[in-house]
């Protein structure tokens, strides 16, 4: 910045004032602000569903399955936690400038600069997110082949009825059809045999042992599609759904230094805002490098009654280096270093200093 720097006629008709109070915006003033850094944490949590199979019982008695999934169950895990950080305007730091003259200030070298912000940035341009819900949430039926042949047995039986002939009664047979479903255990015994024809069948061209050898893996491919089904009637199904979260925090000086929590994170709940009784807090450490301790702002002695109403002086803020990290329990799951403008100073130039052309 103190390159190409000049020194101007001080200008006595330029005042610089924080908005705020008996302060007001009148005609023909400028306003700015101060910037604001904002982390916007990004987290990708996934949600893991387990779904019993309809034979789940008989598992190991017809195939040798051991271990299947046997009642529903829901859990979460984080996958992924990212920071990213926002510039946005400090509400407590809007300031306006007056004059009656001709007036010449670095404002647009020190905006261009990220040191002040406009009350319209270009950042907010750009600030449009999108979330959008990964993953295949189920909800029409998880096994639509059981894996039997027929669900419905038709049984023929002989059934008699009384016929009067003169003065005797005589049995008439007739032939009756009785609709029978199938028992879980028989539907299950049916489905084991398709199971274990499938593989028979696949080792037996893989052999080269059937008369019949397809041409390419068409058949291959989808005798283990088959094959996966009918093992999932047994051992169940598992899918994975990612969830998609983003939380906006503002740091201040009362964090430096101390675990702040985010969001709070279960196994059975996923992320939350609110803790729980099994909610365990991710939380957020602050390390400033204090690289702008000596920036302080001192203010000169006041020697006369003009300069105790001077108020020329053009304020911007210097941001701090600062290390991020974010941890769940001992667990460090993400760390970053980060520029954050309200762990720095304030300083102020004269409103009349140019900054380069």
């Amino acid at each position: 910045m103190a390159v190409g720097c000049t020194a101007t006629k001080p200008n006595t008709d330029m005042v610089v004032l924080p908005l705020g109070g008996e302060t007001r915006v009148t005609e023909g003033c400028m306003v700015y602000a101060l910037p604001l850094t904002v982390f916007e944490f990004d987290i990708i949590a996934e949600k893991r569903v387990e779904i019993p199979g309809p034979y789940a019982q008989y598992s190991r008695e017809m195939t040798g399955l051991e271990n299947v999934i046997m009642e529903k169950r829901e859990s979460w895990s984080l996958a992924e936690v990212r920071l990213n950080t926002l510039e946005e305007l400090d509400p407590s730091q809007y300031y306006i400038i007056q004059g009656t003259s001709l007036m010449q200030t670095n404002m647009f070298a020190l905006r261009k600069s990220g040191l002040i912000l406009d009350i319209n940035p270009e950042v907010y341009d750009h600030a449009l997110h999108i979330d959008r819900q990964g993953g295949t949430d189920h909800a029409g039926p998880l096994f639509t082949d059981r894996g039997a042949y027929d669900y419905v047995s038709t049984a023929t039986d002989t059934a008699y009825r009384l016929v009067k002939v003169d003065t005797a009664f005589i049995r008439v047979p007739y032939l009756v059809q009785r609709k029978q479903g199938m028992t879980l255990e028989q539907e299950a015994r049916e489905a084991a045999d398709r199971l274990f024809e499938l593989r028979e069948g696949r080792h037996m061209i893989l052999t080269g042992e059937t008369n019949i050898f397809p041409q390419d893996g068409a058949a291959i491919d989808e005798i283990n599609r088959l094959e996966s089904e009918y093992t999932a009637l047994f051992a169940g199904k598992t899918w994975t759904e990612p969830k998609r979260f983003r939380i906006w925090v503002t740091p201040d000086l009362s964090m430096a230094g101390t675990r702040t929590a985010i969001f709070f994170f279960s196994e059975g709940g996923g992320v939350n805002t609110d803790p729980g009784s099994e909610a365990t807090p991710v939380e957020m450490e602050i390390k400033p490098s204090g690289k702008t301790r000596e920036l302080e702002l001192v203010v000169r002695p006041v020697n006369s009654q003009k300069e105790l109403v001077a108020r020329d002086r053009l304020y911007y803020r210097v941001p701090d280096v600062a290390e991020i990290t974010v941890m769940i329990g001992d667990e460090k799951l993400c760390s970053a270093r980060k520029l954050v403008y309200q762990l720095g100073n304030r300083v102020a130039l004269p409103s009349n200093f140019i900054i380069g052309k």
